[in-house]
């Protein structure tokens, strides 16, 4: 297996089986330090630098919160617009980059530019992590939700994992690229104009991934082990920022997860969500027995304390 250290993590097309299952023993031996809230000093001499160029909640907030809590620092910015990056002078991936990487050790980037992580990696000389790349790819989102999987199931084989929302998001993307390494099948529902391009199946054809499409939640939820959902309600992925408009659509009864819909949902399917969450996954299903999304959430600060350990060399 190739080693962590030093190493950008741009996509899952390029993760192996067994590249998983370590970065998820890496993470349960982590895992003690977020339960038990305390901070250690295994990245004592490291710091992380945060370049968002997009809104972000959890994402941001995990890397930072897990670079804290194995001793190291952070420094970066959460909006481009207060920086030479997004003003006046529009400065370059590359020129920011190269400046960058003398104030930290390791860089966490989101990018409203499909690629944008990948051109930082170019020209950095310390590792590039890809926290969201318009509509290309989310690898530490996905990583986190099959690490959740994987602590519910034991497994990530065997699975039926019906993903409803748009197709076209980086978070679906990288699942499907993943999948490729596991015994499990992909459920493509969501809205025709949000549909798989016909590239990206290509990818997964020629991946081996095995997936179909379904028109309705009904025709799948009976035999779903992970419901994987994105809202098919959004915003503009390829845009720094995007305020809420006052009129805006609702999500269809065939894309929504409701009460009753997991009324007739296996006893131990689970629900995840990235969040944050429109209409598509109703409050009421936060007390039901399948939701899992706040545990994914705290897993997200795991699994950034388990790559930022590896990548920089703290854990083998």
């Amino acid at each position: 297996m190739r080693s962590f250290a030093g190493r950008d993590i741009l996509s899952l097309k390029e993760f192996e089986r067994n590249e998983f299952f370590h970065v998820f023993q890496v993470a349960d031996r982590l895992e003690p330090i977020a339960r038990e809230r305390r901070n250690t000093d295994l990245l004592a001499t490291k710091t992380l630098v945060t370049a968002f160029y997009q809104p972000s909640t959890r994402t941001r907030l995990a890397h930072e919160a897990a670079m804290l809590r194995l001793g190291g620092g952070v420094t970066g910015f959460s909006d481009a617009k207060m920086t030479r990056a997004g003003d006046f002078y529009q400065e370059s991936i590359k020129d920011t980059v190269h400046m960058l990487e003398y104030y930290g050790d390791a860089i966490v980037m989101r990018h409203f530019q499909q690629g944008a992580p990948h051109e930082a990696a170019r020209w950095a000389s310390i590792p590039v992590i890809n926290a969201g790349d318009g509509w290309g790819e989310h690898p530490t989102q996905v990583l986190t939700d099959l690490y959740t999987v994987y602590k519910e199931k034991g497994t990530l084989d065997g699975l039926s994992f019906v993903c409803i929302g748009d197709h076209r998001m980086r978070t679906m993307h990288s699942i499907g690229y993943a999948l490729s390494q596991f015994d499990a099948e992909m459920v493509i529902l969501g809205p025709e104009d949000m549909s798989p391009t016909e590239e990206f199946l290509g990818e997964l054809d020629g991946l081996g991934t095995s997936y179909r499409v379904v028109d309705h939640i009904d025709e799948v939820i009976a035999e779903a082990d992970v419901i994987y959902m994105e809202p098919v309600v959004q915003p503009d992925y390829t845009a720094s920022r995007q305020e809420k408009q006052d009129d805006y659509g609702l999500t269809p009864a065939n894309y929504q997860i409701t009460a009753d819909v997991m009324s007739r949902a296996k006893g131990d399917s689970i629900i995840l969500h990235s969040l944050p969450r429109m209409d598509e996954l109703l409050p009421e299903v936060d007390q039901l027995k399948h939701a899992r999304y706040w545990q994914e959430a705290y897993n997200g600060v795991v699994m950034r304390m388990a790559l930022l350990s590896l990548v920089l060399g703290a854990m083998e």
